[in-house]
């Protein structure tokens, strides 16, 4: 395979899963008679820029569909962080009503309401459909298209050039993450600012995040190949932030490359960090696989003993990276009989691959399960104060990442 960004060839598979499909695919209850799409689902490592990209096999078209079921306004927790983002961001660049912000990815509108309510103008560019209209239902314009090279110098050419371009984990989700980079440059006005929120190839390999691994994430990027896909474009890191969402997140700050910012302290020191860490070596990618299949191991050793001793046990959150560690287990209702979810937009569907239901929270009350294995663990604190009725009744809280954890 050649690596997405420097045309080499990635001779180092870092992670085989298996086949799959789509982790975003719920299936109505007259799709599950229906044959089911599979992918493989694995990760290679170029040794050239080092950019940990999946197998090319699925498409973009494929995976955000129109009735994509992902609505970033149902964790409280994600809410607030992007209100903090947006009153934090506007301060320090002066943001104003003459000011133009862009979203990528923009989902529900959860980010750009903030600046909507400050009267900033904005706009979204969002291609699925059902969250496109959730965000004009909070008073977001927003433009149905991929994003890429094209859209960027169309947007420039008419005249709408951005102050601010952000985009919350959409980075990771490109296929052509080169066009998408030309594409941002095209779209920023001089002087403006790019951030860019991914998941932290670091904390995935030293927190044994398989789980974020799935088929709508093409890319796993550490902030020196960042830098590089940057740099081709003409593009500058100058400030990056380490960040807590996701199981452990990066913002990188972005400007034209001559834009007259010096670059933070910051940049350089975690280059370095990420270079001890072993990121630029391939030993450190070697032995993942086996750190993974013993998770794996420990869930399904768990399950099945909670059968065997006639316990009680639900899942809580029907998120895409439970799809992919339910599948990879090979986890079936028979094991795991339902998952609740808050998303009213996930209810009543059923999770691809393992065709366990998805059902409403309120199951939980009458089913008063022995344990609950939380699936976002990333939101598992969250997750653990919404169910507090559950755990002063008896019931125990289980993380299968990066270790089977019960509390």
């Amino acid at each position: 395979m050649k690596c997405r960004h420097c045309g080499s060839e990635t001779r180092l598979k870092f992670l085989d899963l298996g086949f799959a499909p789509p982790s975003n695919a719920y299936l109505s209850e007259e799709q599950l008679t229906a044959p089911e799409v599979y992918f493989p689902l694995r990760l290679h490592v170029c040794g050239e820029c080092w950019l940990v990209q999946t197998e090319d096999y699925a498409q973009a078209g494929d995976l955000f569909t129109p009735d994509y079921a992902y609505f970033s306004s149902t964790s409280a927790g994600w809410v607030k962080h992007v209100a903090g983002y947006a009153r934090e961001i506007t301060d320090q660049l002066g943001l104003s009503r003459d000011s133009f912000v862009v979203e990528i990815a923009c989902n529900d509108g959860c980010l750009l309401k903030n600046f909507v309510d400050q009267g900033i103008p904005c706009l979204g560019i969002e291609p699925t459909e059902s969250t496109a209209i959730a965000a004009e239902q909070s008073g977001v314009p927003v433009l149905r298209r991929f994003f890429g090279d094209a859209l960027g110098n169309e947007l420039a050419a008419q005249g709408r050039q951005a102050d601010l371009i952000a985009g919350n984990n959409v980075y990771a989700h490109v296929p052509d993450i080169n066009d998408f980079t030309r594409g941002l440059k095209a779209l920023l006005k001089p002087g403006g600012c790019i951030t860019l929120e991914f998941p932290h190839l670091m904390e995935l390999i030293e927190r044994n995040q398989f789980d974020t691994v799935y088929h709508e994430h093409f890319s796993y990027l550490s902030i020196q190949t960042v830098q590089r896909i940057f740099k081709t474009s003409g593009l500058r890191i100058w400030n990056v932030e380490k960040l807590s969402t996701h199981g452990g997140s990066l913002r990188i700050y972005g400007c034209h490359e001559d834009d007259a910012r010096r670059d933070s302290d910051r940049v350089q020191r975690l280059i370095e960090a990420e270079t001890e860490r072993g990121l630029r070596n391939m030993e450190t990618y070697r032995g993942f696989q086996d750190r993974v299949d013993c998770a794996k191991d420990e869930l399904v050793t768990f399950l099945i003993g909670v059968k065997r001793d006639g316990k009680r046990i639900a899942a809580y959150g029907a998120a895409a990276k439970g799809n992919t560690l339910l599948n990879y287990a090979g986890v079936k209702p028979d094991l795991l009989p339902f998952v609740c979810d808050a998303a009213t937009s996930k209810q009543s569907k059923y999770m691809p691959g393992s065709h366990i239901p998805i059902l409403s929270p309120d199951t939980l009350d009458d089913y008063r399960p022995d344990f609950v294995l939380i699936l976002p663990w990333n939101i598992a604190s969250e997750i653990r104060e919404k169910l507090s009725a559950l755990r002063k009744a008896g019931t125990q809280f289980v993380t299968p990442i990066p270790r089977l954890d019960i509390q």
